[in-house]
This record gives C-alpha cells, structure tokens and sequence, in this order.
C-alpha cells in the first residue's frame, strides 16, 4: 500500500492546511459525496432534527449556566432573575425548556421509526445499541435539569426518584446517600445534579459522533422503506444536496410549532406546582414526573406486589428498568429475516398497537396511583413488554409479503 505523501509545495494556505488535517475532505466524503438510499422518506429527517436539537440544548444551557445559582436558597430566584432581568433570559429559558419536549419528541418519532423500518437488524446492531443508550443518556439529562428550578415538583421528584436507587441491595441506601450528599435532598444534591447536568450532554454529544460513525460505515449505511439492501450505485444518491435540502425542510416545518410553543405556550407542558419554591414541609398533592416519562413512570407504578422475597418497589424499579433496557436486546428477540413493517402484515399490527399502548400508558402516569388507573397500567403494561416477547414466536408463524428486487 503506497504511503500518503505531504504535498511539499502546496498552491494554497487552504490545500497546506489540508494537507495536515485532512478536515475538509472529511466533511465532504461524509456530508455531500456520502452515498444515501435515494428513496428515504421524511421519517428520515428525525435523525438529522435529533442532532439539531441536542445543540440548540447545549448552547442554550450554557448561556443559562451563566446566571443560574446552584444553591438551594438562590436557585429557584435565580430563575426569576433570568426570566425577569437578564436580556432576552426569558428567550434563551423558553428555548432550552421547549427544546428539551421537543427534544423527546423528536427522539420518539426516531425510535418509532427505526422499529417501524426495522433499522435494529443486521448489520446495524451496535448503531441501534448506542442508540439506545443516548435515549438512557437523555433521560438522566432531563431528570437532573428537571431538578435544578428547585420548585415544589422539582424538590418531591428528586426527593421520590432518588429514593428508588436504594432497592439496590446491599450498596442502594449508600448510594442514595452519596447522592443526595447527606440524609435528604439538600443544596448538597442541587450542585451535584447542577454538575451532572452540565456534563451529560457532552457525554451524548461523543456517544452521538460514534452513533454517526457507525451509521456511515461503508458496510453498513442507512436503512431505507424497503429494508432491503441495496448493492447497485444506481439505488444511492449523494447527500448532498438532495438530503440537506430535504432536512432544511423539514427543519422549517419543525420550527414552527416549536417557535409558537417557545413564544405563546411555553409553560403548557410544565407542571403549575413547579412554579412554588420547594418546601420540604409541604408534599404536593399529586407527584408527577415530566410529560416523556409518564409512560415508564406508569409501568412503575404499575407493579404494586410483592412476589416471593422480592418487594413491589424493588420489582417496580426492575420493570421500569426493563422497559428500556429491553430495547438493546430487540435484534436477537425478532428473527425475522424481513426488515420493513410494510412487507410484514402481523408485525405492522402489532407495531400500531404498540404504539396506541404507549400513549396510553402515557395518560395513566398523570393518573393517580389508585384504582381502576393501577389495574389499567398493570395491563398496559403487560401488553408493552408482550410486544417485545412475542417477537420469536411472530417470526415462525407470520407469512411475509415478497420482497421487491429493487426500490
């Protein structure tokens, strides 16, 4: 293999540069010349909003890093400060606390849709994997973040989520403890969630870049509608311009609900209690996480029974653990050979149903833990985790449609 020589006489400060750090021929190979199925559709523009929106939270938080007090007597005034006294804090608030909604649901849509296409089958395993731990990544983000207004609902959340840790045997109450940097939820635990917040999403942003690294491996690249792979050069299309201009569209679609929420209905999604400081003195009457964790917050509370040694809050934490982790695991549980839900007439079903399950656990989680909302979420809930479960056995049994040559 002929080694790569330095261009000793360089035309241009541009090409001597290039000839050092090989930066811009990089970023074309893998954003304009990379070879992309040439019938994806808009689902696909998920991916690419996802990205969007995780730098929007990054350097919106960071300007809010600037002002904020991560103390338990200044935090929940300091928010009034960048609200009421900071230029233009109320804009740069409202973007970073829209933006983490529509964060979540850009990243639903994208896992809908990766499950929908089956994008987690072979060859891309170890893409849907980390995948998978950036939703976990996510979801410890937002919990720290939901913490740091120190308002009623903040303070009775950290106080209820944090508890859960010391099902853990042996080591949970220890841990608990080192959390909360002492016996309760304290100023303490506001600056270690304050400095776990601010680290996490640079710990997505590098799982996010290996994410990409393994989507642009030339064994591997994007699934598409049809789900089969494509060997012809005719079946790609370069990236650019036809998918970036297909994501500036669906970037401009996007914006506009997000902007009318961030300008008009900024508080819509929020809970009216997180706007009392917290009082340790006083519980709310109704301890409700944010909207995206509703779902798995009913699968919780779901499980309120004992089975041999195992209590009903140990076994709560394990379903709702479960209820994710299950995910990295879905490429061995379906062996079904056809990709897409478009050529597979049960799966596509059981996939709409599924997702009318989701939902509907969503709704119970802002239910009261008390009947008939618990007996409905123990039955959601079984049908959630029956979906995964039941995958092998569809595989056997279901009689898929033929597969096109081409797309």
């Amino acid at each position: 293999m002929a080694k790569q020589q330095v261009n000793p006489n360089p035309s241009s400060k541009l090409e001597w540069f290039e000839d050092r750090l090989p930066l811009i021929s990089f970023m074309k190979a893998e954003l304009v010349d990379y070879p992309a199925p040439k019938n994806l559709n808009y689902a696909w523009n998920f991916g690419s909003l996802a990205g969007i929106a995780l730098i929007l939270q990054i350097l919106t938080g960071f300007f809010l890093t600037m002002h904020y007090k991560a103390d338990a007597g200044l935090a929940f005034d300091s928010i009034q400060h960048i609200m009421r006294d900071v230029n233009w804090g109320w804009l740069i608030r409202n973007l970073h606390m829209v933006g983490a909604s529509f964060f979540f649901i850009v990243v639903y849509i994208h896992i809908g849709r990766g499950l929908y296409y089956g994008s987690y089958k072979s060859p891309r395993e170890i893409l849907w994997g980390m995948g998978v731990l950036i939703f976990f990544l996510m979801m410890a983000t937002a919990f720290l973040g939901y913490v740091l207004p120190w308002g009623q609902m903040s303070f009775w959340g950290a106080q209820v989520i944090t508890n859960l840790i010391s099902v853990i045997p042996l080591v949970g109450d220890d841990i608990v403890i080192w959390l909360w940097g002492g016996y309760g939820v304290n100023d303490a635990t506001l600056t270690r969630f304050y400095s776990l917040h601010f680290l996490l999403p640079f710990v997505i942003l590098g799982v996010v870049f290996l994410h990409l690294w393994a989507l642009h491996n030339r064994k591997v690249k994007s699934n598409n509608p049809t789900g089969i792979d494509l060997k012809k050069d005719t079946d790609f299309v370069p990236f650019h311009p036809y998918y970036t201009i297909k994501d500036t569209f669906g970037l401009a679609v996007y914006m506009l609900p997000f902007l009318f929420m961030v300008f008009y209905m900024p508080d819509y999604l929020g809970h009216t209690d997180n706007y009392i400081p917290a009082d340790p003195m006083t519980t709310p009457a109704h301890i409700v996480p944010e909207w995206y964790f509703l779902p798995f917050y009913a699968i919780l509370r779901a499980i309120n029974f004992n089975i041999l040694f195992l209590d009903s809050k140990l076994l709560g934490v394990i379903a709702m653990v479960s209820s994710i982790a299950i995910l990295f695991i879905l490429p061995i549980l379906d062996k079904s050979k056809v990709r897409s839900a478009r050529f597979r007439p049960i799966y596509k079903v059981m996939f709409w149903a599924f997702i009318a399950n989701f939902f509907f656990l969503g709704w119970l989680g802002a239910k009261p833990a008390e009947q008939p909302y618990t007996a409905m979420s123990q039955v959601a809930t079984a049908l959630y985790f029956g979906f995964f479960l039941a995958l092998p056995w569809i595989a056997k049994i279901e009689k898929t449609k033929p597969l096109p040559t081409s797309i």
